[in-house]
């Protein structure tokens, strides 16, 4: 299955997502757990949409579970960023 959507727009909704989260009240590390389950969601069940989706799911599937866990928290503070800003 492929998501159709830009760079820039799948960015703006994973970080309007951790935004809603740390107002809810939910904690880096929760955080970061959902971020890393959601990554192994979508690297097992969509196919990239773009460039970046493809570096993403190649990065994550050349990962140990450290560097995923590592690649998902960045992911969430990069997308928390973008739409900060």
């Amino acid at each position: 299955m492929e998501i159709e959507t830009s760079w820039h727009d799948w960015k703006k909704t994973l970080g309007q997502a951790v935004n809603t989260a740390e107002f809810v009240g939910m904690s880096d590390q929760t955080i970061n757990k959902i971020a890393y389950r959601l990554g192994n969601f979508f690297a097992n069940n969509f196919d990239p949409a773009n460039r970046e989706q493809r570096l993403l799911k190649e990065l994550w599937e050349a990962g140990g579970e450290d560097e995923k866990r590592s690649l998902a928290k960045m992911i969430a503070k990069l997308a928390e960023r973008d739409v900060k800003h």
